[in-house]
């Protein structure tokens, strides 16, 4: 790449292509417990590169709006939650959830009907609060990831920031060749994977990468060898503009994550894990909160990991020698993001050596910047239509040589129907 279309890829502030890019999708920004109670807390808030606050009024509504008074700029961080708004100390200026002003207490109501504020409009679906950005007419109908739509006891979301550009976050989860590596000493002990005959296979460390374009992004499809005649196929789905659908082991839940631009040297990583016929279990559960896997335990009362680059992400060199933590680092979505954020804020990928394992993360810069080319031809970007949601990740075994093509077809048409179980070994 060049540095100049790392500098499209990487950046979203609001005068950028790739920000107007993002700016077409819902993004997922709160969890609901984050601001549940009705003249509840405000909620400082940044996304892509923009300071906002979010609160929910007395009527439930919810509202994001300006960080920043219309009249003198203070934060309304600082702002009382009530009766209907969000009042700032500083004069009495009060915003409703629409960011229109509801009072100027020191003006006339023809002033105060001129006083209004950005505001974008919030959603809650799947236990998360979710925004467009984006022109109000051209806004698209609400996502319908499977994860956010079964029953509340079939799913559980958490976040995690993360130091570093959004991107090197999605490239390390499109990257499949990685974790016969970097995660082999969880392969065999991580709880969401204990029992499944694909931790075994994964530990063939050549896997063959086949990459084909979908309606919603990227199938990405990553083989290795297993019994005599037949071939592990592992299928990740990529979906516009930053989501991934990790495939699953055994009867595990699924897993899938987000990765939503703080601004550009920070992102939030979103994850996602459900399961399509059942409830997730008190162990599974546990696992999850305890940050094990792909989750991170997280410094109460932050979503910062206890592991971090303060504290070199509590590096454990013996335990690097003998293979229990390959890289040193304990936990999958540490060892991911230790190296990430290593890379510094914004990777250079003018300066890299790519390899043949390395085809989804081209196709997938290829696919975004094709996209934020398009639409500045007024071109509707891909992955907005919630059908094309339906679907899943998956992992099974099938005979070798089989095409992709055929591997892929077979992913696709299984979808990911209602309370049908899910492809996985």
């Amino acid at each position: 790449m060049t540095p100049e279309q790392n500098q499209t890829l990487t950046l979203t502030g609001p005068s950028t292509s790739m920000g107007a890019l993002l700016r077409r999708y819902w993004l997922p920004f709160l969890l609901s417990d984050e601001v549940a109670a009705p003249d509840g807390d405000p909620v400082r808030v940044t996304l892509l590169g923009e300071s906002l606050i979010c609160f929910r009024d007395t009527e439930g509504h919810l509202g994001l709006i300006d960080e920043f008074c219309a009249h003198r700029r203070v934060s309304l961080w600082f702002g009382r939650n009530e009766e209907g708004g969000l009042r700032c100390p500083y004069h009495g200026w009060k915003y409703g959830v629409d960011g229109r002003a509801l009072e100027v207490p020191s003006e006339s109501p023809a002033f105060c009907a001129r006083v209004r504020l950005l505001a974008y409009p919030c959603v809650e679906r799947g236990g998360v609060v979710w925004t467009y950005m984006g022109p109000a007419d051209l806004q698209p109908p609400l996502p319908e990831y499977e994860w956010a739509m079964v029953p509340p006891g079939q799913r559980y979301v958490s976040k995690r920031l993360q130091q570093s550009n959004w991107m090197q976050a999605l490239e390390g989860a499109i990257d499949g060749a990685h974790v016969s590596w970097l995660h082999r000493g969880a392969l065999a002990n991580e709880p969401m994977r204990v029992g499944s005959r694909g931790a075994r296979y994964q530990n063939d460390t050549k896997p063959r990468m086949e990459v084909m374009d979908s309606p919603t992004g990227l199938t990405i499809g990553a083989r290795r060898a297993a019994e005599a005649g037949e071939d592990y196929w592992r299928i990740t789905q990529f979906v516009m503009p930053f989501y991934n659908m990790i495939p699953p082991y055994g009867d595990h839940a699924l897993h899938g994550h987000a990765f939503v631009p703080i601004d550009d040297h920070h992102c939030f990583v979103w994850t996602f894990t459900h399961h399509p016929t059942r409830d997730l279990s008190a162990d599974e559960h546990a696992a999850m909160q305890s940050g094990e896997g792909i989750y991170a335990e997280l410094i109460p009362g932050t979503w910062r990991p206890v592991a971090n680059r303060g504290n070199d992400y509590l590096m454990d060199r013996a335990a690097q020698r003998s293979g229990r933590h390959y890289s040193g680092i304990p936990g999958i979505a540490m060892q991911d993001a230790s190296l990430q954020e290593s890379c510094g804020p914004i990777h250079d990928r003018s300066r890299e050596t790519l390899a043949s394992t390395d085809t989804g993360i081209i196709m997938a810069r290829n696919r975004l910047l094709r996209a934020a080319r398009n639409l500045e031809k007024g071109e509707a970007p891909p992955a907005l239509d919630p059908m094309t949601h339906h679907l899943r990740s998956a992992s099974f075994l099938r005979p070798s040589g089989m095409p992709f093509s055929d591997v892929a077809d077979e992913v696709r048409r299984a979808g990911a129907a209602p309370g049908t179980p899910h492809l996985s070994i």
